[in-house]
């Protein structure tokens, strides 16, 4: 990988990363339900213009409904569930159980779209998913009367599956549309799924500038720069690698819940995060690496690589 295309990628884990903390500081005033629509709103009044600039406004028509389905998937309810766990976690943990996506989304491959997994990546599911259980039997409660650290967990969970089940539907149903068309697409679809309940559900008194500012830049930021920069990236260096991204964001988000929140890392919570990494690199394909093989020398073309 090339030296701009590793920074990328480290922009692109501490920008994920920070929308944790952004979640955090701004669930409790605006609520996760207002917290979530103008964070899509936002981001899709962000990527709209950007979508007219490339001339690519007309693929929103002639792809509406399967972008309807996956703005709700990608966007919509994750989105929903990760700010409700903000009201009661860590941004550190939270992002601990957001790694778990590529491990549903394995899953939901196998099932779905019946992409048999090699052995080595059916144990990399059973090691995540292992570690999941580790980590949420540490840290669930559903002790009545205290935060409800349990059903944030449920939630986190619950986003993570809505992501793994988002990816199958959109290899399935809209292959071949361009990638900002996608982002787009799902970012307003999602902003209208939300815009009743935002209303009915809006906060009684006007959030502070601090949370105002923290949602901002959940929505501009953390959604609408990061598709951008995400999909430049696997334009460049292609999805396994991109996917790569995974296994920083933790980290991130662990060390801006320590700079800006005071939050602390538990030894289950290092050991519940290696082991869901590990299984999520023998999942993805990552570990082991294939092993190079030689073969005798042919012409290759110049479109070849």
């Amino acid at each position: 990988m090339k030296t701009r295309d590793l920074s990328d990628l480290l922009l692109l884990a501490a920008i994920w990363g920070a929308s944790f903390l952004f979640m955090r500081l701004g669930a409790g005033e605006f609520g996760p339900v207002a917290l979530s629509a103008v964070r899509v709103t936002g981001a899709a009044l962000f990527l709209l213009p950007v979508l007219g600039l490339h001339g690519q406004l007309h693929v929103l028509r002639g792809h509406a409904g399967h972008l309807a389905i996956a703005g709700l998937l990608t966007s919509g309810l994750p989105f929903l569930c990760f700010s409700y766990a903000a009201l009661s976690i860590t941004a550190g943990l939270s992002s601990i159980f957001n790694a778990t996506t590529p491990l549903f989304g394995a899953l939901i491959a196998w099932w779905w779209l019946k992409d048999q997994p090699t052995r080595w990546r059916a144990a990399g599911l059973a090691i995540g998913f292992a570690g999941v259980l580790w980590l949420a039997w540490d840290k669930a409660s559903f002790k009545p009367g205290a935060a409800s650290t349990g059903w944030a967990v449920v939630a986190c969970l619950a986003a993570t599956l809505c992501y793994g089940l988002s990816a199958s539907y959109i290899k399935r149903f809209l292959s071949g549309v361009p990638s900002l068309a996608v982002a787009t697409g799902t970012q307003l679809s999602a902003a209208l799924f939300l815009a009743v309940p935002a209303v009915l559900w809006w906060p009684a008194e006007m959030p502070s500038p601090k949370a105002w500012g923290a949602t901002i830049a959940l929505a501009l930021l953390c959604t609408g720069v990061a598709y951008i920069l995400f999909f430049r990236l696997i334009s460049r260096v292609g999805p396994a690698n991109a996917i790569a991204v995974t296994f920083l964001i933790p980290a991130f988000a662990v060390l801006w819940g320590w700079l800006f929140l005071d939050e602390g890392v538990t030894l289950a919570m290092i050991i519940g995060s290696v082991v869901i990494l590990l299984g999520t690199a023998l999942a993805t394909g990552l570990l082991p690496r294939p092993r190079k093989t030689v073969v005798p020398a042919t012409p290759v073309s110049p479109t070849s690589r």
